[in-house]
């Protein structure tokens, strides 16, 4: 059992806690589910340890193809070791299809295929509702040079070519995803989560979401579709807790 007694910081999905190590922290991740800025609230089954092992899987795969990143190694079901960093503010979005959000902003439909990827950025403040923000909004306030800003894009958008080949050869579609940076010892490294937490991923054949959207739009069978993704990813089926 992880000793988990020094909490850090406690988020969404997710509590951190610190380790005899100062460079070292233990993230737990919790089956509380929130929607829409913290307006709706519960809880997934096992979630929290689904998106731990999703969360290892693609963090070991991007570590092997050079994306540095915060992850160490799992340390059970539901905890594992990673860097210390000190969060950038700033949330990375990558939208490869219209989705949520942008379809509200733009006109267009749900599932219309970009030109182009879109990057955006969210000042990572929920007081504010995660504004959207530019660069210019990032350095004048201070919170990142361009060169960080610029180094998370890169960053960013070699995780969507990563992230969404996988899924490809699983018959899953990336729709978007969040990322969240921290810089560790004068480095900037991918941190946070990738999972069905943070990623659009709907079924390639029936386009049927396989994420947090099931509970954002009451859709049911949320446990099942997460549980979906990592069976897909890994072969593992994690039997559902009692």
């Amino acid at each position: 059992m992880t000793n988990l007694t020094m909490l850090i910081t406690e988020g969404k999905g997710k509590r951190l806690y610190a380790t005899d190590n100062p460079d070292e922290a233990i993230v737990s991740y919790r089956d509380e589910t929130f929607a829409y800025h913290g307006l709706k609230r519960g809880r997934i089954i096992g979630k929290g340890e689904i998106n731990n092992l999703i969360c290892e899987y693609i963090f070991t795969l991007l570590t092997q193809k050079g994306v540095p990143n915060h992850f160490i190694r799992r340390l059970d079901n539901r905890c594992s070791l990673v860097k210390r960093v000190e969060i950038v503010p700033v949330v990375v979005k990558v939208r490869n299809i219209v989705a949520g959000s942008l379809a509200k902003r733009i006109g267009y439909p749900d599932g219309t295929r970009l030109k182009n990827t879109v990057v955006e950025y969210c000042l990572k403040d929920s007081e504010l509702d995660d504004p959207l923000v530019n660069l210019t909004h990032i350095t004048a306030m201070d919170i990142a040079t361009a060169e960080e800003i610029q180094r998370m894009e890169e960053l960013s958008l070699r995780v969507n070519d990563i992230v969404g080949e996988c899924m490809r050869e699983i018959s899953i579609e990336l729709i978007d995803f969040k990322l969240e940076f921290g810089r560790y010892k004068g480095a900037i490294l991918l941190a946070d989560e990738v999972s069905p937490d943070t990623c659009r991923f709907w079924d390639a054949r029936t386009h049927e979401p396989l994420d947090i959207d099931r509970f954002r739009h009451d859709l049911g069978d949320v446990e099942e579709a997460y549980r979906e993704v990592l069976h897909r990813l890994t072969g593992n089926v994690l039997k559902q807790s009692e």
